[in-house]
């Protein structure tokens, strides 16, 4: 495996687990990290597992002294471990920070949990859902009548989750350039999803959010940022906020006696009444010859095998065909250091022991 990408060299054992900690994982083997995954005996990712492409697999029974010692030494030569257990559970096997740390002082030891490390709540199970329900997130997301949505796992699991804690082991990786030193992430999603809310709250500050239920300009209540139903029964999503955006939009529609209702709030479902009118009248097709790619920011809502054979995001490769299965390229993009997509998921236990061999580890026993 020929790492490409600006984490080259940077060496990784991930504790196998569920959800943010392997798309951590996943994220920095695609900009170049050499990452280990440390997998239960007989055990192993699932084939399709798209989160678990581009490391090895190393098969260790962590209950076993010999085992937790091969741990240990594959720690001593990496950067970063990554785990994603509940509170506590490194620390009972013999390989929390402590431990750790007291191997390889320069280690960035990365935990990834849903309610943190401390806290009345860290050791209660927990989901996604959970998670950004308590945090604040959840009761900002759906219409205004209806019940919270669940956005998919994108704003905890791996929006306040994995994104946090590869900045975060990204930053700690900088100041150990410095400093010389290692240290500990406690990444919660509970404290992610909160920090995501910074923009929901300036909204709700300058009375753009339903103060009752959280909801407003950017959860579908504005006419101009929702979805609209067209006659073919596809849907279209319009994002005009600015104010010249939706002049636009109401000019290419044929409705200018919309176009001052924009901030209208008492009027807002009038208003997006008119307008899921005009849009059922006819195709998506139609509608977007006549809008995308103008200012009047409309887009087809399409699911993923739609958008990876739509132009724009083809002509990007933003989507690839991938070891049999559609997956999402590498990303962000890098002008010098490109990174990609490093290898596919492993099997239980594959090529694990290379990776020891390289990293000049040992196995005990």
């Amino acid at each position: 495996m020929t790492a490409s990408g600006p984490l080259e060299g940077v060496r990784v054992v991930e504790f196998a687990g569920i959800g943010p900690a392997p798309f951590c994982a996943m994220l920095m083997s695609d900009l170049g990290a050499d990452v280990l995954r440390i997998d239960r005996p007989g055990g192993g990712p699932p084939a399709n597992d798209i989160t678990c492409r581009g490391r090895r697999s190393l098969q260790l029974d962590l209950k076993a002294p010999a085992d937790v010692e091969t741990a240990l030494r594959a720690i001593e030569k990496a950067d970063v471990l990554i785990e994603g257990f509940r509170a506590g559970v490194m620390e009972r096997l013999g390989l929390g920070p402590d431990a750790a740390t007291a191997r390889n002082p320069r280690l960035i030891y990365a935990r990834m949990t849903g309610w943190g490390q401390d806290g009345p709540l860290a050791q209660a199970a927990g989901h996604d859902i959970d998670y950004i329900a308590l945090a604040g997130a959840l009761a900002g997301i759906g219409p205004v009548e209806g019940p919270p949505t669940p956005p998919l796992n994108l704003v905890g699991d791996f929006g306040g989750g994995a994104l946090y804690l590869v900045m975060g082991v990204c930053a700690a990786l900088y100041e150990r350039e410095r400093s010389g030193k290692g240290q500990v992430i406690d990444a919660a999603i509970v404290d992610g999803a909160a920090s995501l809310m910074a923009n929901a709250l300036w909204l709700r500050a300058d009375g753009l959010t339903d103060p009752r239920r959280g909801r407003g300009l950017l959860a579908g209540a504005a006419p101009f940022y929702r979805c609209y139903r067209c006659a073919d029964d596809r849907w279209l999503a319009v994002g005009a906020i600015e104010p010249q955006f939706w002049a636009l939009l109401t000019e290419l529609l044929g409705a200018p006696e919309l176009r001052d209702r924009q901030y209208d709030t008492a009027r807002w479902p009038q208003t997006a009444e008119a307008l899921a009118a005009i849009f059922a009248g006819r195709p998506s097709a139609e509608w977007l010859s006549l809008l995308e790619g103008t200012d009047a920011c409309v887009a087809p809502v399409l699911d993923a095998l739609e958008a990876a054979a739509h132009p724009h995001l083809a002509a990007r490769r933003t989507y690839v065909e991938r070891d049999g299965r559609l997956q999402p390229n590498a990303a962000p993009r890098f002008s010098r250091t490109p990174g990609a997509i490093q290898g596919p998921t492993p099997g239980g236990g594959e090529g694990g022991d290379q990776v020891l061999a390289n990293w000049g580890v040992e196995r005990e026993g």
